[in-house]
Formats: structure tokens, sequence, C-alpha cells
């Protein structure tokens, strides 16, 4: 009896045709969305750079208090940046996937594509343009170096996948309902304050902070100002509720993905 050939070239095959999909994705919705005019594509990281450096400025100015004595230049882009990459990531995928109908008639292309190929583009220009401010923060000596890269990384990795998560589950249920465009704005911006954008979970009063710390979010955020702050920051954290929530949530999503993906009719 002929033995059987290993399932491995079959695998990096099937993996070369997604990437191929996934990149050629990537390069149509940038050119769709920024086009060919002005600076294109640099659009992806200059427009959330410039909503983090106007909120930065402002509260510079005004001379906010976010309930710590820590600089008001790095609090802002920890807290900001954060916020743009978990709530700019459902928004995207609200509403792709009505938009892309005729792209499902090519067989290599499905719908988790679709919704994957935006998110990376979100997850590079948030990241982007996190990195490129904090450098440019640190070269100006408007803030110091982070205390610990590892951390901040860990922690904007774990709000990356929550943004990730959420997002497919709500661009595959907009696809059902158009409800879901409706609501997901109002939700967001309720959910922006409560964030921990704006304050640190230490700061507030002992009430306050057992309601907050349910937002899985403020985890993550409170994460990357440790490893900015180290010691400083007075982090509450627990990523022992983080984690399986995001495990959670992206169970769900995948499941409501595979639904809709088996009753999706091309256009």
């Amino acid at each position: 009896m002929a033995s059987q050939p290993l399932p491995l070239p079959r695998f990096a095959h099937s993996l070369r045709i997604q990437l191929r999909v996934i990149g050629a994705l990537l390069r149509r919705e940038m050119l769709t969305r920024y086009g060919r005019h002005n600076i294109g594509f640099m659009w992806l990281f200059v427009e959330p750079m410039l909503f983090t450096i106007g909120v930065t400025a402002l509260w510079t100015a005004t001379k906010s208090f976010h309930g710590s004595d820590l600089p008001i230049v790095a609090f802002a882009l920890t807290g900001y940046s954060s916020v743009l990459l978990w709530r700019n990531m459902p928004g995207r995928c609200i509403g792709a996937l009505q938009a892309n109908l005729p792209l499902m008639y090519h067989r290599n292309i499905k719908v988790g594509d679709i919704y994957a190929a935006r998110l990376l583009l979100e997850f590079g220009g948030a990241t982007i343009s996190f990195v490129s401010l904090a450098v440019l923060f640190i070269a100006a000596e408007w803030m110091s170096p982070p205390d610990d890269f590892l951390k901040v990384a860990a922690g904007w990795l774990l709000i990356a996948w929550f943004g990730a998560a959420l997002a497919m589950g709500l661009g595959a249920l907009s696809y059902l309902n158009d409800l879901v465009d409706k609501l997901w704005h109002p939700f967001s911006y309720l959910l922006f304050p409560l964030s921990g954008a704006a304050f640190l979970v230490a700061a507030l009063p002992k009430f306050a902070q057992e309601i907050v710390l349910w937002i899985p979010i403020v985890h993550g955020v409170e994460m990357v100002r440790e490893g900015f702050f180290g010691s400083k920051a007075q982090a509450v954290y627990d990523l022992t509720y983080l984690i399986p929530f995001n495990l959670i949530l992206s169970v769900v999503s995948l499941i409501i993905l595979r639904y809709v993906s088996r009753r999706v009719v091309p256009e």
C-alpha cells in the first residue's frame, strides 16, 4: 500500500493562496479608501495621528486633570491611541460584507478574508500612529521612553484582540440586520469615556473601580500605561479576566461568522 503524502506541502500551498488573497484585499481597500491623491495611503496613520495630537494639545493647553501626576502628553497618547485601536475596528467591519458582495464570486475569497483585510489595515494604521507619535514625543523630550516595551506591546495586542473579535461579530451581525450599524455608534460613544482613556482606575472611588473593571478594554489600557510609566502608574488590571473574555468573544464571533458565511448571496 502506498504511503499517504505529507499534508505540509498542501498546507503551504493553501497558506500562500491565503496570503495572496489578504494582500490583494489590503491593496484594494487602501486604494478604495484613500485613493492616489494628496498623500494617498499615508492617511491610514496620519489621520489617527492628527486626532491624538489634537487631543494631546487640548489637554496640555487646558491642563486637564486626569487623576494622577503623570505627564499629560504621555497620558493622552496611551489613552486615545488605544481608543482609536479598538473603536475603529468595528466601525470598519460593520457593513463591510455588503460593500464587497461582488467579490464573493471569487472562489478563494471568503467572508472572513474581507474582515481580516480591514482589521489588519486598522491595526497597522493605529500602531504606526502610536509608535510614530511616541518616538516624536520622546525625541522632543515631552515624554520619557517606556519603562517596559514588552508590557506595552502585550497590552496593545490584547486591546487589538478585543477590537478584532468584537469587529468580526458585529460585522457579521450587520449583514443580518441593519440595526447593528445604528446601535454601534451611540454605544461606542457611551463606551468611550468608560474605556480608561481619560482616567486611571486607581484614582477612582472603590465602587467606581468595581464597575469599570467589568469593561475589558480598561484592563488593556491599564497594562499599556503600566508598561509606559512603571510603578508610577498604579495600574489596576486582571489578565485572568481580560484573556478569557477575549477568548469567549472570539469563539462567539467566529460562530456568528460561520453562520453568516453559509447564507451570503453574492450580488
